[in-house]
């Protein structure tokens, strides 16, 4: 997966490709080898149109922002075509999703370990992560981004029912829950919260979160007390 990310990331580089805001969206206009290249790297989503020489493709704003920021190989603009700086999209992004910062860090946080990244809200949670592309493989693990200081927005995992939900919707699709505790090192983000750069100041704690199965353990201990009673 790493080598066709590459692909794509000189490819749009040599394109000088523009992104568009539209929205809580990026519309980004690809030719025939990047259209490939998208769908095997699994960024965006095609959107239909007439046109018969661009596909365009719609990113969410989390891989738009990783698209520029860290790969480097998209320019977005916005209604006015004007190139936005990464602080504008930063701003930008943030107004239309009150808890991006904790989203992109989670986002970027697992694309940078290849994982294939999708949104998870079919299944309740924010993204699902793929060891392979998504037509060869189902996703591994359901993941919910948390955080303390955001006063835990989305509603989610306040009390153990919630967990237990959750954890029978992962279980009815064979997903593992993943959850992403993301803290902010307040003493070194020296007041720039609000800057694309505080990025660089969140930690990310990783956490497994499993359904405990009386049977399967009581199973386990019937056969670990058979073979001890066969041994002795």
């Amino acid at each position: 997966m790493s080598t066709i990310v590459s692909r794509l990331q000189s490819s749009l580089i040599e394109s000088n490709s523009q992104g568009i805001l539209s929205g809580s969206s990026v519309l980004l206009a690809a030719h025939e080898e990047q259209t490939e290249l998208f769908n095997h790297a699994c960024f965006g989503r095609p959107v239909i149109t007439t046109e018969k020489n661009k596909q365009w493709f719609q990113l969410c704003l989390e891989e738009a922002f990783y698209l520029c920021t860290v790969m480097k190989c998209i320019k977005i603009v916005g209604q006015n075509n004007c190139v936005k700086n990464e602080e504008e999209l930063w701003d930008y992004m943030s107004s239309k999703r009150v808890n991006f910062p904790i989203l992109y860090r989670a986002y970027s946080h697992l694309r940078t370990k290849n994982w294939v990244v999708r949104a998870g809200s079919q299944y309740g949670v924010d993204f699902v992560a793929y060891r392979h592309h998504p037509a060869l493989v189902h996703s591994k693990y359901a993941v919910i981004a948390s955080s303390a200081e955001e006063g835990n927005e989305n509603g989610r995992l306040k009390v153990w029912s919630d967990f237990h939900c959750t954890l029978r919707l992962c279980g009815s699709v064979a997903k593992t829950l993943l959850v992403l505790h993301i803290s902010r090192n307040l003493n070194n983000c020296d007041g720039a919260s609000s800057s694309p750069w505080s990025i660089n100041y969140y930690s990310v704690e990783e956490r497994i979160v499993a359904r405990w199965n009386p049977e399967q353990s009581r199973e386990n201990c019937m056969v670990a007390e058979e073979e001890s009673c066969k041994s002795s």
